[in-house]
C-alpha cells in the first residue's frame, strides 16, 4: 500500500467477526453488525503539541485496537476496504 496518513491519523482494516455465536447459531450477514475491532495497517508522524513539538502516536503499525461504532472515514486503497481515524478515535490496543 502506497498510503501513508498525516498528522495523527491511522489506517485502520476492520477484523471481521466469527459467523456463528458461541451456542452454534449461525447470524446471516444481514444481521451482523460491523467489526469494532481492527488492525492498524500505516500510521502518520504524529501531532504537534502547542510549542510545535512532533507526538508520536502510541499506536503502531501491527497493533490490534478497538474503536467506536461510528469511528472513522471508510475508503478503498488498492481494492480493499479500510478506515481512517484520528488516533483519538481509538479506545484501546488489544493484547
Amino acid at each position: 500500500m502506497k498510503f501513508r496518513p498525516l498528522h495523527d491519523r491511522v489506517v485502520v482494516r476492520r477484523i471481521e467477526s466469527e459467523e456463528k455465536t458461541k451456542g452454534g447459531i449461525i447470524i446471516p450477514e444481514t444481521a451482523k453488525e460491523k467489526p469494532q475491532e481492527g488492525e492498524i495497517i500505516a500510521v502518520g508522524s504524529g501531532a504537534r503539541d502547542e510549542a510545535g513539538k512532533l507526538v508520536p502516536l502510541d499506536v503502531k503499525k501491527g497493533d490490534r485496537v478497538l474503536f467506536g461504532k461510528w469511528s472513522g472515514t471508510e475508503v478503498k486503497i488498492d481494492g480493499k476496504e479500510l478506515l481512517i481515524m484520528k488516533e483519538s478515535d481509538i479506545m484501546g490496543i488489544v493484547g
